[in-house]
């Protein structure tokens, strides 16, 4: 049996497991406690005992049940160990977090991220944009400096006694605004003096523009920067051409290995979109991984059901058999000294986010927002052009502040889905954008996407748990 399987995972569905997940990846039994975010790799025996524990069921009825199975002292012993864990903390543990709700729902709101669209154009014509070719339901525009300026001054404004704030540089494509976006990284170093503020400049770019000056300077003044391009080259070209139909992916490959280099492979990750149309996107993660970079994403496409290219119901198996895939090859990969990094299957398992960042996610329309080249505000990136989600503009301040406290209010408990989800504190509720566009309701969560999400988790645990044992043996 590999991946969690379609019995464990209709189990946990129908039982309403909040307290622990278990399931067999790539050989390994593995069993999660949910609440305290302990993770055991055990033996058969234990995996079998562990789910009558948790339903309260004697030592008596586990042996009954277990007879002519296992051996009876091993039945003991197993039963024993997770005992020991139970008591420890690590197993069958409550949740600490919901208590703490009603405190997190009152915290003052500070502001300590900006998307500042500094460019509402293109010169890419992708077939799954969200944006239009960068128009955002609206029209072709670029940030002023004067615009821009004021948004890190709002940023300033509403950070509080945070230090640490970040802007992302977005568009579009913010390089066909290149002067602005300097002008703007310059004005945030002055203000950083003046007001005890340390801003983190990042930018996401299609790298047609991408140029050695723009190199050099990414690489003194960005702390992250965003390399799109989807994958082999028919992939790439099928959903990412110009606006001619020509395709991207000879260009822009070059610039990239040569920038992701000049950044010592850190820093930055090339990051795609898979479709319906290469639902073997795990070829596509690899492809990168062989061309040299060391950080890659490639994401599913989030696209209306309509759409020939959306990912559908039927389409899931073979993706989580890919995520299988993926995992199994890159845990080889890294024993062979020839690793990288996954985005979706990089977790910490010791630290891991603060309570804050486990209930609400990325923080959009509250510690994060969107700047339009204009200079209103939106929850996030994915809301700019949705009139109902315009919650006020640089100049004038937050004003929809209804909208804010229900954003604010947006977090696990207030989803029904992500009680009973084992992953809940991994994804932190997903996207609340694509919970309103798949169901009208920012409370929601976009079915697909968490299937997928559990998945990934799954495959960051086992891959962890595979070099842990590969340590372990050395």
């Amino acid at each position: 049996m590999t991946g969690s399987g379609p019995y464990v995972r209709c189990l946990l569905v129908e039982r309403g497991f909040v307290l622990i997940h278990q399931y067999i990846n790539n050989g390994y039994h593995i069993v999660l406690d949910v609440n305290s975010g302990a993770v055991h790799v055990v033996d058969e025996i234990v995996y079998h005992v562990i789910p009558f524990l948790e339903e309260g069921k004697s030592l008596s009825w586990i042996l009954e049940e277990s007879r002519g199975k296992y051996p009876e002292e091993d039945i003991r012993n197993a039963v024993e160990e997770c005992e020991e864990l139970r008591k420890a903390g690590l197993l069958f543990t409550e949740d600490t977090y919901q208590p703490s709700i009603e405190m997190f729902k009152k915290r003052p709101t500070v502001v300590k991220a900006l998307c500042l669209h500094i460019a509402h154009d293109c010169n890419l014509a992708c077939r799954y944009c969200f944006a239009e070719e960068g128009e955002y339901h609206g029209r072709r525009a670029l940030m002023s400096y004067e615009v821009g300026k004021r948004a890190l001054d709002f940023l300033i404004e509403n950070s509080g006694n945070r230090k640490n704030l970040e802007v992302d540089f977005f568009g579009g494509e913010p390089l066909m605004n290149w002067q602005v976006v300097k002008d703007l990284v310059k004005y945030g170093r002055k203000q950083e003096k003046l007001h005890d503020k340390k801003f983190r400049f990042t930018l996401t770019t299609n790298g047609v523009l991408l140029n050695g000056e723009i190199m050099d300077f990414c690489n003194q003044e960005m702390g992250n920067v965003v390399l799109s391009l989807d994958g082999r080259k028919e992939v790439n070209d099928r959903m990412r051409p110009f606006r001619n139909g020509k395709g991207s992916y000879d260009l822009i490959v070059p610039k990239f290995q040569k920038f992701a280099d000049s950044r010592h492979q850190e820093k930055y990750y090339v990051r795609g979109t898979f479709t319906h149309y290469n639902l073997d996107f795990s070829k596509d993660v690899l492809h990168f991984a062989d061309l040299g970079f060391k950080q890659v994403s490639v994401e599913p496409v989030v696209a209306k059901p309509e759409e020939d290219y959306a990912i559908r119901e039927e389409d899931i198996p073979a993706i989580l058999e890919e995520y299988d895939k993926l995992a199994k090859e890159m845990v080889r990969r890294e024993k062979e000294g020839r690793g990288f990094h996954f985005f979706h299957f990089m977790i910490d398992l010791t630290g891991g986010p603060c309570v804050y960042k486990r209930l609400s996610g990325c923080g959009s329309g509250t510690e994060y927002l969107a700047v339009t080249p204009w200079g209103d505000l939106y929850p996030c990136h994915q809301f700019v052009g949705e009139e109902k989600f315009l919650m006020g503009n640089v100049f004038d301040g937050l004003k929809n502040t209804e909208l804010q406290e229900e954003f604010k209010c947006c977090n696990v408990y207030a989803k029904e889905k992500c009680r009973k989800c084992f992953a809940k504190f991994y994804c932190s509720g997903g996207c609340a954008a694509n919970s309103y566009n798949f169901h009208g309701s920012i409370n929601d969560a976009y079915d697909i996407g968490c299937e997928l999400q559990r998945k990934r988790v799954e495959c960051a645990i086992m891959i962890k748990a595979a070099l842990a044992d590969e340590e372990k043996e050395i």
